[in-house]
């Protein structure tokens, strides 16, 4: 065996190997958190809000958690969208290959990396400056924050897959670079995109750090923007942290509905993902 043959060997072993690996592990989470959770799952925990304060009691649900989550999650992933997409389209559409671009894409790169809890702090301070007490409009807008670099880098680096010529064969019939950008450029990478989108909600609505101070808690239903709202992250958090093991139970299962609630939007992501290619050209 020569050595070319012998190195292509060495490293498909090594990939195989590796996806062994993250495989392995996604089951042995799956696995542990449905048989710690499992005994605790029942429909009320999908029905009904809890019963004692902070989780503690042991009937009840977290039905306020689930919606407060979507509705956190889902309102900065709104928010971000709608500063993201313009950004990552003037980054490529009127900003192509400029010394600012650059500078941008490197300020985005920094924020992405920027740890969850900061992002609270600073979400903390903007609402004491604003007078807005702990709710759920304070948790959407320290999510989106923290939402926005994900977004904004995400669909970047998608459009930077579209052909140089389909845009110049745009231009070259009148399009404007406007037109060319939402007629063009998003319809030719909605996939991407979509998968944008889904990895900043999955960012937020996982997400504790940045909500533990901004979004408060209630044991009731989110009811207005300025009410606090309880999250599932949170709910985990608190939960976990009793030395009940009936309620330690319980973390395990709002763990795995957690975990249900992301891997349903992914089927859903990857369905319309499919339904949307065929727009693509190639």
């Amino acid at each position: 065996m020569n050595w070319s043959r012998m190195e292509e060997t060495i490293f498909k072993t090594l990939m195989i190997a590796s996806t062994l690996v993250v495989l392995a592990s996604l089951v042995l989470i799956l696995a542990t958190v449905l048989r710690r959770g499992l005994p605790a799952l029942d429909l009320a925990m999908l029905t009904q809000t809890p019963t004692g304060g902070f989780y503690l009691g042991g009937e009840g649900g977290i039905l306020n958690a689930i919606i407060g989550s979507l509705l956190l999650a889902g309102g900065a992933t709104l928010l971000a969208l709608l500063f993201g997409l313009p950004i990552a389209l003037y980054l490529h559409v009127y900003a192509a290959r400029s010394r600012h671009a650059e500078i941008a894409r490197l300020v985005f790169d920094v924020l992405w990396g920027i740890p969850s809890i900061v992002y609270g702090i600073f979400g903390f301070t903007i609402m004491l400056i604003l007078g807005i007490r702990a709710s759920l409009l304070g948790g959407m807008i320290t999510l989106a924050c923290l939402e926005v670099p994900i977004i904004i880098r995400t669909m970047d680096e998608t459009l930077a897959t579209i052909p140089g010529e389909l845009k110049e064969a745009s231009f070259a019939l009148g399009a404007t670079r406007w037109e060319t950008a939402f007629n063009i450029m998003v319809r030719q990478t909605t996939p991407g995109l979509l998968t944008a989108v889904l990895l900043a909600f999955g960012r937020g609505i996982g997400d504790a750090a940045s909500v533990l101070f901004t979004a408060g808690y209630t044991d009731r239903l989110p009811d207005s923007l300025l009410g606090p709202a309880a999250s599932l992250p949170l709910a985990v958090f608190f939960q976990l942290g009793t030395p009940f093991p009936a309620v330690q139970e319980r973390a395990y299962a709002s763990a795995f509905i957690l975990t249900v609630i992301v891997l349903t939007l992914c089927l859903v992501s990857r369905w319309m993902t499919k339904r949307f290619d065929r727009n693509i050209i190639r």
